[in-house]
């Protein structure tokens, strides 16, 4: 009798109803092929960052260009990279920095210093609140700052400039999204720093049109005593799964810069899964 329990017991364990219960979460997550979450989502062109956290071993860089014109600033053209790196424990690890191809000549205590050239490398992780990678509604924390001795001679960085960002996803259908950012960021670390402190908030809506192109288009506040209000819009195609390229266009509708423009393209490449 005892021989034949446990002959039913082995059996019972080696059934296909119990093997189903040892899959991975991915396996037993029935939207892991959506195309919101499957396909490339980059934290360009505008102000609104993806809520999506690389998986390990992902490697991803998104570059581009934008042209600012019109408003009270004068013509300036911005280069941008950003390495995305995905890490252990639901966490990315990111690296950028700018470049400015014109900019003004200031009057410093050593002399004419122009404004232009690179910008402070600035360094940073997305943490994923998440319970995994590829559920509908996405939650994110980011975390940057700017790192001090770094960029040319008219942008450089004296110390850390902080800034953090809650980062919110919800997937419309299994193409559309909506993503939000809430963030705030400081030019220092001292109470008076944070006085000057700027405030961000961000909405965008992401969505197909067909199966390898897609529309973007965000609208964004950021400031504090006044406040800059703008959008951002754009297309995108993805020739190859791995390589997206994107066209954008936006206006600064209010605040001191009301009636700027900026016109741009992007490049957006990964290699993982």
């Amino acid at each position: 009798m005892r021989k034949t329990t446990l002959l039913a017991a082995a059996a019972l364990l080696g059934s296909p109803g119990l093997a189903l219960a040892q899959n991975t979460p991915d396996e037993n997550n029935p939207n892991v092929d959506a195309p919101f979450v499957r396909n490339i989502r980059a934290d360009r062109p505008g102000h609104t960052i993806t809520a999506q956290v690389l998986r390990p071993g992902r490697f991803q860089l998104e570059s581009g260009f934008q042209r600012h014109s019109g408003g009270p600033s004068p013509v300036q053209g911005v280069s941008a990279a950003t390495l995305r790196i995905g890490f252990f424990n639901g966490m990315e690890l990111r690296v950028s920095q700018p470049y400015f191809h014109h900019g003004p000549t200031l009057l410093t205590e050593t002399g004419r210093v122009d404004a232009r050239g690179w910008a402070p490398v600035v360094v940073g992780s997305k943490f994923m609140i998440s319970p995994n990678y590829d559920t509908r509604t996405q939650v994110a924390i980011l975390v940057e700052t700017a790192v001090p001795n770094t960029g040319g001679p008219g942008l450089r960085s004296r110390g850390w400039a902080p800034a953090g960002r809650l980062l919110l996803s919800e997937q419309l259908g299994q193409r559309f999204g909506l993503e939000a950012n809430f963030g705030f960021s400081q030019p220092g670390l001292t109470v008076a720093d944070m006085e000057k402190g700027l405030f961000l908030g961000t909405l965008a809506l992401n969505g197909p049109l067909g199966s390898q192109a897609g529309f973007f288009i965000e609208g964004y506040g950021t400031g504090r005593a006044a406040l800059h209000t703008g959008t951002t819009a754009g297309l995108y195609w993805r020739p190859a799964p791995v390589l997206r390229l994107d066209v954008n266009a936006g206006r600064v509708l209010g605040g001191p810069a009301a009636g700027q423009a900026t016109v741009g393209v992007g490049l957006t490449f990964k290699v993982g899964q």
